[in-house]
């Protein structure tokens, strides 16, 4: 079945398009604004959070970035999205990034980046400290076990990797230190080599984000 992703270029709907580039699902990609003036009601019924990553598909609709790399890895027949005994292992890595990795990753790039990209006010020095201590302590973990395989999972590349490092793509603007956790840095680099992670918007419509103020 085919089915249209609305997304942006905001962190977890890149990540659902990663997902799809990198699965070669059969899906249509459309550029979504449902936030914007005039456009909410074309996106509620859809998801009435009126966020985005969506997957709309044969008159339903699926959102959240993880249940759709769920949904088009068992598409595609992929183990991408673990099944077997390796899942567990899987689902752990994702619950934890939400809790440590991934949280601290978004509160310092809120903090230098989304704040200035659509002026929301100043930096908050105190969240800013509170995110890269939670940086520190949560890459350390990472780092000891990216240090003994190139991947989360000791049987390869998963989806886990893909949720963990959701906002590694924007550290242009959030500036964590990777460099001090040199498996880290180098796990991100295996993940910039594929194209799918490395540019998921190729040849799509996808305006470009604000740019960041210096």
């Amino acid at each position: 079945m085919t089915g249209t992703l609305y997304f942006s270029r905001n962190p977890n709907p890149r990540l659902a398009v990663a997902v799809a580039r990198h699965l070669q699902a059969p899906v249509t990609f459309e550029f979504a604004e449902p936030l914007a003036p005039g456009q909410a009601d074309r996106y509620r019924h859809l998801n009435p959070s009126l966020r985005l990553p969506i997957l709309a598909e044969g008159g339903d609709s699926l959102w959240e970035a993880d249940a759709i790399a769920c949904r088009l890895s068992h598409q595609q027949g992929s183990d991408f999205w673990r099944t077997g005994p390796d899942q567990p292992d899987m689902v752990r890595w994702i619950s934890w990034a939400r809790d440590h990795f991934m949280r601290a990753c978004d509160m310092v790039h809120f903090e230098r980046g989304t704040k200035k990209r659509y002026g929301l006010g100043p930096l908050d020095e105190g969240v800013l400290s509170q995110g890269l201590a939670l940086f520190r302590d949560s890459a350390a973990v990472l780092e000891a076990r990216l240090s003994q395989r190139p991947w989360l999972l000791a049987s390869g590349l998963s989806h886990a990797d893909f949720r963990m490092a959701t906002f590694l793509p924007f550290n242009d603007v959030a500036k964590l230190p990777l460099s001090d956790y040199p498996a880290v840095a180098a796990w991100h680099q295996r993940l910039m080599a594929l194209p799918a992670w490395a540019d998921p918007f190729a040849g799509l419509t996808a305006p470009e984000l604000p740019p960041v103020p210096a």
